[in-house]
This record gives structure tokens, sequence and C-alpha cells, in this order.
């Protein structure tokens, strides 16, 4: 299971703009910059990014790109899904049905259930941590109050 590159890029050129948010707007050159991005990619990310209602960008000289909305109000599952989609789309079994047209575990298949639970699981997390969450410490005292990581890679500190 992986989070793609437009994913973790597209995520943090947004985080960059939300750490001047909302007193002034970041350039194209200045996201590349910060983000080890080239200019190119960092324009397609914004691209996708404006084109679903994250960043606004105003022209000029003192132009760049802004969030259009609090970052409290940003989800990281918005985000994501803008960026990349599902892990598991419904269209999933259709796309892996071996040699054949159609799967021949479709009417009781258990690793779908799997796969369903599994991306339920990441919406529920990614639903609930926000732009803003992400520039508070979320912390592993956070993450293990609400007990997001197995028991067994927490710290001994805890």
């Amino acid at each position: 299971m992986k989070f793609s590159t437009q994913e973790e890029y597209g995520l943090r050129c947004l985080l960059a703009i939300a750490r001047v948010h909302p007193d002034r707007s970041l350039t194209i050159p200045e996201i590349s910059k910060s983000e080890g991005l080239s200019e190119a990619h960092v324009a397609k990310l914004l691209m996708i990014l404006r084109k679903h209602g994250f960043v606004k960008s105003t022209r000029g000289q003192s132009g760049g790109y802004m969030l259009s909305r609090s970052p409290n109000a940003i989800r990281v599952s918005e985000v994501l899904s803008a960026l990349g989609g599902k892990l598991f789309e419904n269209d999933f079994c259709e796309k892996h049905s071996g040699a054949q047209n159609i799967c021949v575990h479709d009417s009781a298949c258990k690793i779908r259930s799997l796969w369903a639970r599994v991306q339920l699981a990441v919406d529920k997390v990614l639903y609930e941590i926000t732009l803003a969450d992400l520039f508070s410490p979320l912390s592993s005292e956070n993450v293990e109050r609400d007990n997001l990581i197995p028991i067994s890679i927490r710290t001994s500190e805890t």
C-alpha cells in the first residue's frame, strides 16, 4: 500500500502555502525552493489544488497562491482524494480480474471485503485530520492517544 508522489508533493505544497496563511501568498518559485521540487511539478500540483478549490491564485508582481479556506476547514482526506483518489476504488476488482473478464471470486470475495475495511479505516483517519492539525505536533502523543498506531511500534517512553 503506497501513497503516490503526487499526493505527497501536493500535500507538501499545500502545507507550504498554509504556513504563510493568511498573511501572504507564495509564488511557484518560492514553493519550488522550499519543497525541493521543480517549478513545473509545483505548477502542475497547484493547478490540481486550485481546480479542487484548495488554493486560489492572484496574478501580478505581488501575486501567488493562497489557501482558499482556513487550514481548519481543509481535511487531509479531501486533499488526498483530489490528488490521487482512494486506495480501493469501486472498480478495483474489475481492474484486477486476472486473465478473465470477470473475477472468479466476484460474488463472495473475502479479499474485496478486506480492502473495503482497510479503505474505511484510512478514510476515517484522514477525515479526522485537517491541514491545521499538521502544524500542531501531530505528535506521537496524539497519535498514540487515539490508538492510531500499533502498540508494537510505540516507543518505550510511553
